[in-house]
């Protein structure tokens, strides 16, 4: 894709965030043809915000996931700091058509790790973060039927990027943990009770983010300090709608909560 292509396909998807609206797809001669070009699309939506990108959200995590989508893999998505809902607020889910919230490991960096040649082991980018939290994505498309849209497209759209709320830091020690193993429920004032384990992304909180860490770098980004990275739902995503009040069930790693509005 041409650099003006490039901007012009995102000015296309933003211009539609923006306003809330959805459509069916991208226009043919603006949509990218293999994810490197939909990775380049979606840097564009940096633009959208006056502050330094927030961080990173990791789609398409399980295979089950990637199944119901029709995706070869998990996609990354950037969190615009605007879009990231403090604690005890409520999410206002506007226009949201997707209307699910996913119970999350988050990890914050306290290390840069730069694009290079060889790839990031786990036990590397495990040293270079700073600390564990909790969170809550509320993911969202632009397109009408994400599910039909195929991985370039959405990869394009952000990876579903919408909004975000970042719970409380973990205080245990983690670190001496096997996330993998570790249980998470998603619970709805509807009655809703959604259980899972860290195992439903990509084996692990912390094989994602390794993953995220070399994808970037074979894009020639840099995962920054001070950056969350948001690792995927490790249950099945929690039905919302406004009223609603969704619990994030950690265990012994604690809580958040969250109203919607």
């Amino acid at each position: 894709m041409r650099e003006e292509d490039i901007r012009t396909a995102s000015d296309f998807l933003t211009t539609i965030w923006r306003e809330g609206r959805h459509v069916e797809k991208m226009p043919d001669a603006l949509r990218p043809a293999t994810r490197t070009e939909a990775y380049a699309v979606q840097a564009c939506v940096e633009k959208l915000s006056k502050q330094p990108l927030a961080g990173w959200k990791i789609a398409a995590t399980s295979l089950a996931g990637q199944k119901h989508i029709n995706v070869s893999g998990p996609m990354g998505g950037r969190l615009l700091a605007e879009r990231i809902v403090p604690l005890g607020q409520t999410v206002r889910l506007g226009s949201n058509r997707m209307r699910v919230a996913e119970v999350e490991f988050v990890f914050r960096m306290g290390t840069t790790l730069s694009p290079r040649t060889r790839s990031y082991e786990q036990a590397e980018v495990l040293s270079a973060v700073a600390a564990l939290h909790l969170g809550i994505e509320v993911p969202d498309s632009r397109y009408l039927v994400f599910e039909r849209a195929g991985e370039e497209q959405i990869i394009a759209d952000n990876a579903c990027a919408h909004q975000f709320v970042l719970g409380p830091e973990v205080n245990a020690d983690w670190r001496q943990a096997d996330l993998g193993a570790h249980v998470v429920r998603g619970l709805s004032s509807r009655g809703f009770v959604h259980e899972g384990r860290g195992a439903n992304v990509l084996g692990g909180p912390t094989i994602a983010l390794t993953w995220l860490a070399n994808e970037l770098s074979r894009l020639g980004v840099a995962l920054g300090r001070g950056q969350i990275i948001t690792t995927g739902t490790c249950c099945v995503p929690v039905p919302i709608m406004p009223g609603d009040l969704v619990t994030g069930d950690y265990g012994t790693f604690g809580s958040l909560e969250v109203a919607f509005g």
